[in-house]
């Protein structure tokens, strides 16, 4: 079996001259809990976009499930993007629809024409998206619109609505970073159980490292587009985290 994700001599310039990534070379094995730590600016989300080329990498090789994201023609990341799921910190829902329409959206890529404009027509396809619903206890909203729900409860619509695609890999772009401690504990809490109940690969940045020794099973910590950690959660002792973050930097704990 492939590896799920192979990155080398990663570089990513962007038009006003930023390095934002210098060289990353990673692997990542089927079931891990890869995050991505750093400060802002570090290349942490310039890296996850670059994984399934919502950012164009300017110098590099990506291999997902053995293909070559860089190489792939439209039709080709068309495919390789199906088997991606993608977290924002912003969500990317449609607020004025409801719960379950933004969930089955996840399915689209996989639908012809005719059957995306309804997919709330497939039984088949509603079925799934409320057991998805209920994998992140949200199946009781499912006639809800999107914008009465709490900034967790529409974190955990953008899960639910990601776990339509059948995803072998998960990229969750710093996905607690607007929610409050206990709402961010509990979103990554759905993303740990996908994980460990489903097999999925999620590849996940947080500022939080406390977060991070509680759900990574492993942790790579970027600086000014460079690796320059990687390893076990509980490696990153005081020292590693002065290195990372800055001599004044202070730990948040997020419990």
């Amino acid at each position: 079996m492939p590896q799920p994700l192979s990155i080398t001599g990663l570089h990513k310039t962007y038009a006003n001259g930023t390095n934002a990534l210098r060289g990353v070379d990673l692997e990542v094995s089927p079931g891990e809990f890869v995050v991505l730590v750093g400060l802002s600016g570090s290349g942490k989300s310039t890296l996850l976009r670059c994984v399934n080329r919502l950012v164009e990498p300017s110098e590099g090789r990506i291999l997902f499930e053995g293909e070559d994201v860089c190489a792939a023609g439209s039709a080709g990341l068309r495919n390789i993007r199906r088997r991606i799921g993608m977290i924002f910190q912003q969500f990317n829902l449609l607020r004025n629809l409801s719960v379950l329409t933004n969930v089955l959206s996840g399915r689209l890529g996989y639908l012809g024409l005719g059957a995306s404009l309804a997919p709330w027509r497939n039984q088949d396809l509603v079925e799934e998206a409320h057991v998805s619903l209920s994998r992140v206890g949200l199946k009781h909203l499912a006639d809800q619109k999107v914008r009465n729900l709490s900034g967790g409860q529409q974190q955990r619509v953008a899960i639910a609505r990601t776990l339509m695609q059948r995803p072998h890999l998960i990229l969750a772009d710093e996905p607690v970073a607007s929610l409050d401690p206990a709402t961010a504990d509990s979103v990554m809490r759905h993303l740990g159980d996908l994980n460990r109940d489903e097999g999925i690969t999620v590849l996940c940045s947080l500022h939080f490292l406390s977060l991070a020794r509680k759900y990574g099973s492993r942790v790579i910590a970027l600086k000014d587009g460079r690796i320059v950690f990687d390893g076990l959660p509980a490696d990153i002792d005081d020292t590693r985290f002065r290195a990372i973050y800055g001599d004044d930097a202070e730990e948040v704990e997020i419990r």
